[in-house]
């Protein structure tokens, strides 16, 4: 799969080096044959916002052929894409390849005409601006990342790393992000708003420790009764305190935590295991199979056995 990544004069090192990262850890793990490629309005270099020159920088008719195709950012005077970078936008998205604008590059993907009538999210501080210049988007501060399986679109700055991760999550199934993830020592999967980073790593310091450990043990009893009261009693704490503790150390509720970790497991044993629907529930901790669809189409858009068929890693 061939990735390509605008760069332009301007651009910091950290928004150009993420879908490089995550992509090429892909092809690094044995995962996939993916290839990331910089282009830009002409061949040549471009000069990053920390004043380095990265040279070897192709041309826009490097995003002729690719698969998907990365806005990493924009520039920071919000100026409108030049007219045959928007037609280049325009093209690959209309022979059918991914189209993601990370964080300010979610402005950029707009300009262009492909989040018309839809939802987009961008950095907090730029939400506004893209609300006003685009009125036809709705503009969702509330979430990491919105994929519409044509265009994706990004929170601000390390929320494209959630973003790149779901994109090998959606082409190449659960357990090969969740191998990147942990190559890259980063989270498989976060949920929420950018500005609460839901489920980040679980700090074990001062004052998180009872969250952590009380985390670490619900992981390795998913099949059993997950209450916000038992939960609260395994950390020895009072079900308010426990409340109050675990979102301040986890960003999410403890119900939000367990569903997450749960849909997690499922899709893990959906991949990699012959276990029926019903094991997997009762594995889980759904309890019946209904259960488990409910909630797995409510997050993912498909049914377990339509998942199983498209990433079954046994094949």
């Amino acid at each position: 799969m061939k990735i390509t990544i605008y760069a332009f004069d301007g651009v910091t090192m950290f928004h150009l080096s993420v879908p490089q990262m995550v992509f090429d850890e892909v092809a690094r793990l044995g995962l996939g044959d993916w290839q990331t490629v910089l282009f830009s309005d002409r061949a040549g270099s471009v000069q990053t916002a920390e004043g380095y020159s990265i040279g070897g920088i192709r041309g826009l008719s490097a995003a002729e052929d690719a698969d998907v195709v990365v806005v990493p950012s924009w520039v920071d005077d919000g100026r409108d894409p030049r007219p045959a970078f928007r037609r280049a936008l325009i093209n690959a998205h209309e022979r059918g390849a991914t189209v993601a604008g990370l964080c300010l590059g979610a402005i950029a993907v707009a300009d262009a005409g492909l989040l018309t009538g839809r939802s987009a999210v961008t950095h907090w501080h730029s939400v506004d601006r893209l609300a006003a210049r685009h009125p036809d988007i709705t503009v969702d501060a509330s979430v990491l990342y919105l994929d519409h399986g044509d265009v994706v679109t990004s929170a601000g700055t390390a929320s494209a790393i959630d973003a790149c991760l779901h994109i090998v999550r959606t082409r190449l199934g659960a357990d090969a992000a969740n191998r990147v993830a942990r190559s890259l020592v980063v989270a498989p999967h976060r949920e929420g708003g950018q500005a609460q980073y839901i489920e980040r790593p679980i700090s074990v310091g001062a004052g998180s420790e009872p969250i952590a450990a009380t985390s670490a043990w619900a992981l390795l009893h998913l099949d059993e009764e997950l209450s916000v009261e038992r939960l609260a009693e395994v950390a020895h704490m009072s079900r308010r305190s426990f409340i109050r503790a675990f979102r301040v150390t986890t960003g999410s509720t403890p119900a939000a935590w367990v569903r997450s970790r749960r849909l997690d497991a499922a899709r893990s044993m959906l991949e990699t295991t012959d276990l029926s629907i019903d094991q997997i529930a009762a594995s889980c901790g759904f309890g019946n199979p209904v259960t488990l669809r409910q909630n797995f189409a409510s997050a993912f858009g498909s049914t377990p056995s339509s998942y199983r068929r498209r990433f079954d890693a046994r094949r």
